[in-house]
Order: structure tokens, then sequence, then C-alpha cells
């Protein structure tokens, strides 16, 4: 049974720091696509940061230089270390997994589809 499971929400203060960890199991890909979308209030879900299998990443250009994704591949976990958090940051945040075709060269945001594995999603608030 597949199972993603997002963890490490919560509230904070702008300029503050949280790290959101996302366990992966149950599912086998010869290559994959991790990665974080959110959905902020009156939004629509966006991507946020994925990384392949052959390490290479990419971010949307809002989070630049604020977030790192990053993956354990020893326990297929994922993580997102979010610094310097702003209230337009609050959003539902969760967790996928796909297939990366050999054919793209990274994880883009149309690789992942609703026939990948999501999460349920974690909550991150960020207060002003």
């Amino acid at each position: 049974q597949v199972q993603v499971v997002e963890s490490g929400g919560g509230s904070v203060q702008a300029g503050e720091s949280l790290r959101l960890s996302c366990a992966a199991s149950g599912h086998y890909y010869s290559r994959e696509c991790m990665g974080w979308f959110r959905q902020g209030p009156g939004k629509e879900r966006g991507g946020v940061a994925a990384i392949g299998s052959d390490g290479s990443t990419r971010y949307a250009d809002s989070v630049k230089g604020r977030f790192t994704i990053s993956k354990d591949s020893t326990t297929n976990t994922l993580y997102l270390q979010m610094n310097k958090l702003k209230p337009e940051d609050t959003a539902t945040y969760y967790c996928a997994v796909d297939y990366f075709p050999p054919n793209r060269d990274f994880c883009g945001w149309d690789i992942f589809t609703p026939i990948g594995y999501w999460g349920q999603g974690t909550q991150v608030t960020v207060s002003s």
C-alpha cells in the first residue's frame, strides 16, 4: 500500500523557519520526481519545489533563495527547509511522487499528475 505522509507544518511569525517532511513508501519507480505543492486561501494549487532521482531540482520563483528541497534516498524521505517565511507562504503544503520520464531533464510541475501519489497535506500559517 502506497503511503505519502507529510509532517512539520505549524504556525510561525514572519521571518521564522520551518522544515516539512514527507515519508513515501510502498511504491517503486525506476526514476522518480518528488515535489512540494501548496494551495493558499482562494488560490489554485501550485508547485513549490521538486527534486528528481538524479538530484536535479526546480523551485518556484517566489521561494528561490528561501526554500531548499532535499531527499534522504535511504529512507525515501523528502524535506522542504523553509526560511524567511512570509505571510504569503501561508498554505496547505502537499507532497507528491510521480514517475520521472527519461526524456525530461528536470521535474517540471506537469510531471505530477493525479495518477501519481499525493499526501493529505500539512498546514503552514505565517503571521505578520
